[in-house]
């Protein structure tokens, strides 16, 4: 059976507040669990057009109450090299490419954040979907995240004792993997995404982000549509 997932990115103290309660509207009347990346302290420039939320942490507590997935987002959401590291769909990180020491002060601070409103992730992903084996050393060091929501493949993998779940599209459409994650940011959104993304949850269904390990390894077929689609991506 396939599993479509929903991924929801860039949720912060700074974000469109009205297009975030419009997803969660939406979501919720289709009874959608999303898997939610955290930015816990933003200095993202493009996010200061959108004013503090002072509700926010309270309105995470909600989404975690119906059963929303909270992941680690990043730390500030800031490129700082042009390294695409393990996942070069991107040529911008915030940690592929920085030094060991960097990525886990940013991984320690972020989840200390966290721990403060009373969570304790067990998702990561980065901004620009750019990460490297430091990143991933980091996350075992300063946090019990051993999930990654991100890469290529038909369905869930493990690869340096880290569970990968695939996230294959920036919007919805019918793929024939195993485990399927659709990518959105809702500060971004526009009517005509909303009315798309509608449609397409009328006539499928969608499960909760999965938070079992696996010992699978990529297959053959994995590695081939890696291949493909960082291809398209240079």
């Amino acid at each position: 059976m396939r599993k479509y997932i929903i991924r929801l990115d860039d949720a912060c103290e700074k974000m469109d507040v009205e297009k975030w309660g419009q997803m969660e509207e939406l979501l919720d009347k289709y009874n959608i669990k999303p898997l939610v990346g955290l930015i816990p302290h933003c200095e993202d420039k493009a996010m200061d057009k959108y004013p503090v939320d002072n509700s926010f942490w309270e309105k995470v507590q909600k989404w975690i109450e119906k059963g929303w997935i909270i992941a680690l987002h990043g730390y500030n959401h800031v490129y700082s090299t042009q390294c695409g590291g393990l996942n070069p769909v991107n040529k911008r990180s915030e940690f592929a490419g920085e030094p060991f020491d960097v990525q886990k002060n940013k991984i320690k601070a972020g989840i200390m954040i966290f721990r403060e409103h009373g969570i304790d992730p067990q998702v990561f992903f980065a901004p620009s979907h750019t990460f490297d084996e430091n990143t991933i050393i980091a996350l075992k060091e300063e946090s019990n995240i051993r999930i990654i929501s991100d890469t290529i493949a038909t369905k869930p993998y493990s690869k340096y004792n880290m569970t990968f779940v695939p996230q294959q599209s920036g919007r919805v459409r019918k793929l024939l993997f195993n485990t399927v994650t659709f990518c959105y940011h809702p500060n971004i959104m526009n009517e005509k995404d909303f009315l798309e993304l509608e449609d397409f949850l009328k006539s499928n269904k969608f499960c909760t982000f999965p938070l079992d390990v696996t010992s699978r390894k990529k297959s053959l077929i994995d590695g081939i549509l890696e291949r493909i689609y960082l291809f398209k991506h240079r």
